[in-house]
């Protein structure tokens, strides 16, 4: 039996924060819980989102709060090789088909489906002569691809009528996230993909890329998400400032108690790594069965 092999991997589009600690700590608790190897991706496949510097805090921001990771990390935006050859075999197979579709035309035309406007199809039979190529898109099936997630249980859409055939490689030429996602994690030997449940949605297609490509298929946890007092998701889209190294320690209390494992009063003290060593052995997914956001009033309290 493999070992269990888990993974983060952050867009260094920003600091980490509250919300970004807590995947990063549900992920690693799976993975050493387990007994198994910690990996750190670093997801900068997306140019014009990447900060100059950010990769660097995220890794010197884990370091200080104890999560120390496997290996050398592994950078998106030197595996362009591997998403090309990818892409080749999809397009030997047949399963691709060039795009002209704006996203404009599509917000006009298409309905909304699980994560956007569901593709209607409008260029699957080929492009019209006075249209040029702009995206590559996978067929899907008119079928369901499910999954057991150790969070939120049964999980499962379909795909032709959830999301519709989707984007393998953008209109300005960068590989989408779907694809890198799983071309990295069968290539670092990732056997559980513990994330939050924002990236839920995402999953069917990822495993049906898996199947497209002859890879294995990865055990998944989806985690509740940090969530302001309106219920909008901690981000930095939302105002939420980056972590604060100097503190630590109660931000892993704090990041805990949000994934059901409050420390008890004689840690209260503790460095990260004490803090870690007990969540390690304490670490049960159950806990936060069916769950999907927690607002952060509800931990701000953590001494």
């Amino acid at each position: 039996m493999a070992q269990t092999c888990g993974r983060f991997a952050p867009t260094p589009s920003g600091e980490l924060h509250l919300g970004s600690l807590l995947a990063a700590v549900g992920s690693y608790l799976a993975a050493r819980a387990a007994g198994g190897r910690w990996l750190l991706r670093i997801d900068d496949l997306d140019s014009p989102r990447v900060v100059p510097g950010a990769a660097d805090a995220i890794l010197r921001s884990l370091q200080a709060h104890g999560l120390l990771w496997d290996g050398e990390a592994l950078y998106q935006s030197r595996r362009a090789e591997a998403y090309r050859a990818a892409l080749e075999h999809l397009r030997d197979a047949g399963l691709t088909y060039a795009c002209a579709c704006t996203r404009r035309e599509l917000a006009t035309i298409a309905r909304a489906g699980v994560d956007g406007p569901v593709y209607p199809g409008t260029c699957r039979s080929g492009l019209a002569a006075d249209r040029p190529a702009r995206a590559l898109r996978l067929r899907v099936p008119d079928a369901d691809i499910g999954f057991f997630d150790a969070v939120q249980g049964e999980y499962r859409h379909n795909l032709a009528r959830a999301v519709g055939d989707f984007v393998l490689q953008r209109a300005d030429g960068l590989i989408a996230y779907q694809l890198a996602t799983v071309v990295d994690d069968a290539y670092q030997g990732v056997t559980q993909v513990v994330r939050g449940v924002d990236l839920l949605a995402s999953t069917p297609r990822q495993i049906y890329l898996q199947r497209c490509l002859g890879l294995p298929q990865p055990d998944y946890a989806h985690l509740p998400l940090l969530v302001d007092r309106h219920g909008m998701k901690l981000g930095k889209q939302t105002g939420a400032g980056p972590l604060d190294d100097r503190h630590a320690s109660a931000n892993l209390r704090q990041v805990l108690a949000a994934l059901a494992l409050p420390p008890p009063a004689e840690l209260r003290g503790a460095p990260p790594a004490e803090l870690l060593r007990w969540a390690t052995a304490h670490w049960e997914p159950a806990r936060l069965a069916g769950q999907t956001a927690i607002r952060t009033q509800e931990i701000a309290a953590m001494p």
